[in-house]
Order: structure tokens, then sequence, then C-alpha cells
């Protein structure tokens, strides 16, 4: 075989390999898709004060484990204690108010009861001025005192009566459900609040991460300062869209992860999401922005996909690991071979790189 031979062989041996690539990697693509953009996520509760004041304590230290309910760190608490105190004062306040004014209810009570009696002895003498005046024994004068009398004893009563009113709705109602007494109970128990949220506590279970916080700082309600990682992970994968034509909830994958080379891990899709961030449009009152490019063939969109481990690790990941996740849509036998082949391939070249 001449040297041309030769070559224009080797040119077909290439060729004919060029397209069985090319029509593997677009089987591949579609039936057991692939991709090395994928990440390791662990919830991050970001633990903010819900009150503004000096950090008297931090008593946890960085990478330090906690459970869920752990004090983190304590707010200065002698403010908020004052507030307690002040409270509770308040609430003496109230009852020494409320005793003073059933005091004063019995006394108009008391009030309007003489001034009962003295109108119904005035009613009594006016009508007995009443027969004197018709049979001439009295005079015009006495009559008219009789009956001014009269009118001052009811009128008495009548403001004994409004006297009543006034201080039975100032009192309201007796007991523990007293308007003033319950107002008082509900400023003492957001004192009493206030003066535990000074103890800053975790919200789940997960290791403190760059903490930065120390005794002295002032930290901000609303702002937060501590970092607690939770233990569950979620793995996120972006894949191109016409990739995940055929892929579903439930779907097997195998995860390959940066820090672990040569390992295979099986996993399920979960779930994919419903969009990106280019398909919200944000009313803001503003034209559409047309995007422009130059590129004759313009990049794919990706959408993101979740899955979750079927089998334990042994060691946890931190959050962002990076990994790279194979794909076996729905229940072909031919392509797990391949599935399978990828997965491994993949995991001992992360050895290299």
């Amino acid at each position: 075989m001449t040297p041309d031979q030769t070559f224009a062989r080797w040119v077909k041996v290439a060729l004919a390999a060029f397209v069985l690539l090319f029509i593997y990697f677009l089987l591949a693509d579609s039936f057991m898709p692939m991709t090395p953009e994928a990440r390791v996520l662990r919830p991050v509760t970001r633990i903010a004060p819900e009150l503004s004041g000096p950090v008297k304590a931090v008593m946890v230290s960085d990478h330090q484990y906690v459970a869920k309910g752990d004090v983190l760190f304590e707010i200065d608490p002698a403010p908020f204690q004052l507030a307690v105190d002040q409270a509770q004062l308040n609430r003496e306040q109230a009852e020494r108010e409320n005793a003073r004014l059933e005091a004063e209810l019995t006394s108009a009570q008391a009030e309007l009861a003489s001034a009962q009696a003295t109108a119904n002895e005035r009613q009594g003498e006016l009508r007995r001025a009443e027969t004197l005046m018709a049979r001439q024994n009295v005079s015009r004068q006495r009559y008219e005192q009789q009956v001014a009398a009269e009118r001052t004893a009811q009128a008495s009563v009548a403001a004994a009566r409004a006297k009543i009113v006034s201080l039975e709705v100032q009192l309201g109602d007796s007991g523990e459900t007293n308007l003033r007494l319950r107002q008082a109970d509900n400023a003492l128990s957001q004192a009493q609040l206030d003066l535990a949220r000074t103890q800053v506590r975790a919200a789940q279970d997960g290791s403190v991460t760059n903490l930065q916080l120390d005794v002295g700082d002032y930290v901000q309600a609303g702002q937060p300062v501590v970092a607690v990682v939770a233990n569950e992970i979620d793995i996120i994968a972006d894949f191109r869209e016409k990739s995940l034509r055929h892929v579903g909830p439930g779907d097997p994958a195998q995860v390959v992860f940066d820090a672990w080379p040569g390992e295979v891990f099986d996993a399920q899709v979960l779930a994919m999401d419903a969009g990106v961030r280019e398909g919200q449009l944000a009313a803001d009152g503003q034209l559409a922005e047309i995007p422009t490019t130059d590129r004759w063939v313009r990049d794919a969109q990706r959408m993101r996909v979740h899955l979750a481990l079927t089998q334990p690790t042994a060691n946890s990941l931190a959050s962002g690991a990076r990994a790279t996740v194979q794909l076996q849509p729905g229940d072909s036998t031919l392509a797990k071979p391949f599935v399978w082949l990828q997965a491994h391939l993949i995991s001992w070249l992360h050895y290299v790189y």
C-alpha cells in the first residue's frame, strides 16, 4: 500500500470516527444529557437580631456545630430589663388606679343613695305643700320653695347617677378582663419578649460559618450578623433547554463531585425550575430592552434542575461545591451502559482537572 493510500485510509477513518462521535453526541445530548455546571447548595440561615444594641457575649465560635435553639450571642439586656421593670411598675399603677376608681365608685353609689333619699323626702314635702296650697293654708312663696327644693334634689340624683356611669366607664370590666390591666399586661409581655430576644438563638441545626461578630459590636435589628449552614443538601444542575426534552421528576441520575474524584453517587431528579431571570418582566415603567448580539450562533439557554442523592455520603459537602450530573431520562435499557460509562469516565477525569 502506497503512502497516499495509507493517508487516504486514515482520513476516511477519521471522518468516520467524527461522524460516529457527532451522532453519538446528538443522541447522548437528548437521551442521556450531562453537565459540569452543577453545584451543591445547603440552606444558609442568616441570623439577624430583632433588637438593636451592643453585643454583650458571643457564645459560639467559627465552624462550631449548633442545634436549633442554641444561643449564638447576647445583646446587652440592661435597657430591656429596665423596660420590664417599668412595665411591672405600670402594671402596679394600673391596679392602684383601678382600686381608686372602685373606691370612688363606691362613694358615688353612696352619694346616689343619699341624694335619692333626699329627693324622696323633698317629693313628700312637695305633695304636702300641694295639699296645703289647695286649702289656702300655705303661702305661694313657701310652695315655690318646696318645688325648687324637689327639683334640686332630683338634679342631685341625676348628677350622682352620671358620676357613677362615668366611673364605671373609666373602670371598665372587673378582674383580669379590665382594659387598663390588659393594656399593662400587653406592655409587660412585650417588654419581657424584648428581654428574651436579647439572646439570639439558632433557627436550625447547622454549622456557624465566617463568624465576624465580637463582643462590643453594635448590631442593628434586622441586619444579619451570623450565618448558619444546614446539613441538608440540594444539588442544582444547569442543562441546555433541548437536553431536558425527555427529563421529568423521578428520573434517575448519577452525580460526580469534584471533591471526591473516582466516586459516582446515585441521585434522582426532584424538580425543574419554572423559569429563569431572563424570563421575568419587571413592571418598572420602562420600554422593552431588546438584547443584541453579533454572534452567528447564540448561546443556548440553560434551565435549572434540582436533584437529591438516593444514597448517603460519608462526608459532608460544603455549600457551593462543584459537581457533574449525568441524567438518564425514562427507563431506556439501551442507554444505561452508556450512562454508566460516561459518569465513571468523568469521575476518573476529575483526578486530572
